[in-house]
């Protein structure tokens, strides 16, 4: 266990970002999210939920794929250019740390996607407990420890110092770079801390929820259930939530028009929108509440029958926080378990 005191971490980070891009969570307009790191940008570590995840470090939110061009009578492809160089996302939580591990099974899987499996081979993920869980947390439920995140290297904030674990091949390699500013740590210190972050989360409201009668089965059992007819109509199609999720990975592909040929790119989707998987003969899916029910029962029911049992949510809280009509999974998952009372 090694620690670096936390009025320090400016030089950690300029260290880092001479071998490396480095991606951390910074403050604009008011808002945190995950961006480029320069000596300029105002690091936020505090705050515990950036308002996208960052997941955008290896699916990006929009992503060049190729490009044709006309050349003396003939079109030439050009696929872009696949991650090559290596980079750092600093300060990931373990509920986005989870997420990340939900995209390489759908990315990762055959046909692997080029794109993406360069960026997780290059990338080298830097996680950090969370001090201070807050009420729309419930990442327990799905298994995850925010005291004790998953990574190449684990950090944990105690008093006026970051500690720091590395865990993988990747994770020493990076601590080899900047091994001359940090200095032996005692880890019963980080072990006080871990305990405090399980007692918080033993209390907030939705830790314990219970997931019983979800998972591969509930696609049947639930499909037809009338509960989706009352659930869904405060739902504005917005799209909030699937953007803000750390595990949605729906995206569309579109045709810019360059003058001299077609880019081709892709960008992030909403199975909540009307024209989602548009098809000649119109979509497949006519209604608004087929739409919402098609999101909750792909991550409660379709994803884990197909992924070992895995759910494809993480417990993160950002929908819970952002949806304007207060929709979420949570309240799909409490109506469904007054269901069974």
């Amino acid at each position: 266990m090694l620690k670096i005191k936390r009025s320090d971490l400016g030089t950690l980070f300029a260290k880092i970002a001479e071998n490396n891009e480095l991606y951390l969570p910074v403050k604009a307009a008011g808002k945190t999210n995950f961006a480029a790191w320069d000596q300029d940008a105002d690091v936020d570590l505090d705050t515990l939920k950036t308002v996208k995840s960052p997941k955008d470090a290896f699916f990006p939110q929009s992503e060049g794929l190729y490009s044709c061009d006309r050349e003396e009578g003939k079109i030439k492809i050009t696929a872009e250019k696949l991650q090559d160089a290596p980079f750092v996302v600093f300060g990931i939580r373990a509920c986005d740390v989870r997420g990340i591990a939900v995209l390489d099974k759908v990315f990762l899987s055959q046909p692997v996607d080029t794109y993406y499996a360069a960026r997780r081979e290059h990338g080298i993920i830097v996680s950090y407990a969370c001090g201070a869980p807050e009420t729309s947390c419930f990442c327990k439920v799905f298994g995850i420890d925010a005291a004790q995140p998953e990574g190449d290297v684990v950090t944990w904030m105690v008093g006026e110092d970051l500690y720091w674990d590395a865990k993988t091949e990747k994770g020493q390699k990076l601590t080899a770079q900047v091994a001359e500013l940090l200095t032996e740590a005692d880890a019963a210190l980080v072990a006080a801390e871990q305990e405090k972050i399980r007692s918080i989360i033993e209390k907030l409201p939705n830790s314990h929820l219970s997931l019983e009668g979800w998972g591969a089965e509930a696609a049947k059992t639930r499909f037809d259930s009338p509960i989706w007819e009352q659930l869904y109509k405060p739902c504005l199609a917005c799209g909030t939530c699937t953007f803000v999720c750390p595990t949605c990975q729906c995206y569309d592909i579109k045709d810019y028009d360059t003058g001299n040929g077609v880019k081709r790119y892709r960008c992030w989707d909403s199975c909540m929108y009307s024209d989602f998987t548009m098809m000649a003969h119109g979509n497949n899916r006519t209604s608004q509440m087929q739409r919402f029910r098609q999101r909750f029962l792909h991550k409660l029911a379709y994803y884990p029958a197909n992924n070992d049992g895995m759910f494809s949510c993480v417990g993160c809280g950002r929908c819970v926080d952002k949806c304007p009509s207060h929709l979420n999974i949570v309240k799909v998952i409490k109506a469904f378990g007054k269901e069974g009372k």
